[in-house]
């Protein structure tokens, strides 16, 4: 009797190169335990020219399926269409809006499939980001009923799910952002180690949006530099409020202090010189970028952006927590941070270990072969 049959297993997300659940979804992609499933990655929104640029970014056998939709809710075709050419044992959606499509689709999709969608923020926000509020909530409502599970990153996430949509609690589960801590750190002390820190440098990586409070930094830059001139800040991200950050740049006097860096492929990039990592979000579930700083032992400046933040950082050495989502509490709070740190100082942050790649990886892979044997059943 020959080895078991690898489990059909699809990954779904709008597209490579987003934010935080673009690549966590990746990073599963990569990891995911070649024995045991046959992983196909699904990219929504992407051409096939724009996914083999990207195929040498994973192994050979994963297999990547390019969509080419013009945005996730008008790719309802070519997902069911996908997942009838496949008929996978089991999908895993890893970004709300994309969530809300594949379980709205479920009763047209192939029997027995399972689904899992991963909640990457709060549903608050989620809902706040649409133009009609309440059928956005009703939607997810109906939806997120018709999940096999539903992936958490905090258990205050978790909690709003079930109190909001009221999502029985044995089908949420809340599961570890994997980070590759290991590597983070060697490369931030092989870097630190050859870097020059002749200045004082905060660092925000983050999409150019609303909800992620980058005027709030804007703003508490402007208010703290007289007191602290050698100081500069970078930030990391593109997206639609680009044009407004930097005309509120021009208006503060602050454009020659605050350098706007565009999309990069790794936030860690970044990390060697910097001398705080700031996040200033009004809303947030566990960004990616605030676990790999924090792998990387760099201080951390924060907003209470989420119970499941607030619950993670506060009294926790090396991190300055604000005391509320404002301008003048950021501003506050980094100059705080910024009388205790020096340039290149770093801290351990033991609290990251529980985001270790491996363990992460493990802990999805035995969620994913949990719903199976349901399947099975």
């Amino acid at each position: 009797m020959g080895p078991p049959t690898p489990a059909k297993v699809l990954l779904l997300i709008p597209h490579l190169g987003g934010g935080g659940a673009e690549h966590v979804t990746a990073t599963l992609a990569r990891h995911l335990s070649r024995l045991k499933y046959e992983v196909h990655l699904g990219l929504v929104t992407q051409s096939s020219s724009e996914a083999a640029t990207a195929r040498e970014e994973f192994p050979l056998a994963v297999h990547i399926h390019a969509l080419g939709a013009r945005r996730v809710r008008a790719s309802a075709w070519q997902t069911l269409k996908l997942a009838w050419q496949l008929r996978p044992a089991l999908i895993l959606s890893g970004m709300a809006h994309l969530n809300l499509l594949v379980l709205l689709l479920r009763p047209l999709l192939p029997r027995r499939i399972r689904i899992l969608v991963r909640q990457n923020g709060t549903l608050a926000a989620t809902i706040e980001a649409g133009n009609h509020p309440r059928l956005s909530k009703f939607l997810f409502r109906v939806a997120y009923r018709r999940a096999s599970r539903i992936i958490c990153q905090t258990e205050s996430m978790a909690d709003e799910l079930q109190s909001e949509l009221g999502i029985p609690q044995e089908r949420l589960i809340v599961l570890p952002n994997p980070v590759d801590i290991p590597g983070i750190r060697t490369s931030a002390i092989r870097q630190i180690q050859s870097a020059s820190l002749p200045v004082t440098r905060l660092l925000s990586v983050a999409r150019l949006a609303p909800e992620k409070g980058i005027d709030l930094l804007l703003d508490a830059f402007a208010r703290i530099k007289e007191r602290f001139p050698a100081a500069g800040l970078q930030v990391a991200g593109i997206g639609s409020c680009e044009f407004a950050l930097k005309s509120q740049c021009r208006l503060l006097g602050m454009d020659k202090y605050v350098e706007f860096l565009g999309h990069i492929d790794s936030p860690a990039q970044q990390f060697p010189g910097a001398t705080i990592f700031v996040l200033s979000s009004l809303h947030e579930g566990l960004p990616n970028a605030l676990l790999e700083a924090a792998a990387a032992g760099l201080p951390i400046v924060a907003t209470p952006a989420s119970p499941g933040i607030t619950d993670l950082l506060r009294d926790k050495p090396g991190v300055w927590l604000a005391r509320d989502v404002s301008a003048q509490a950021l501003a506050d709070t980094l100059s705080d941070a910024l009388t205790c740190v020096h340039p290149g100082q770093r801290f351990q942050h033991t609290w990251i270990d529980d985001f270790d790649q491996k363990v992460a990886i493990k802990a999805y892979e035995n969620e994913i072969d949990r719903s199976l044997l349901e399947m099975r059943a």
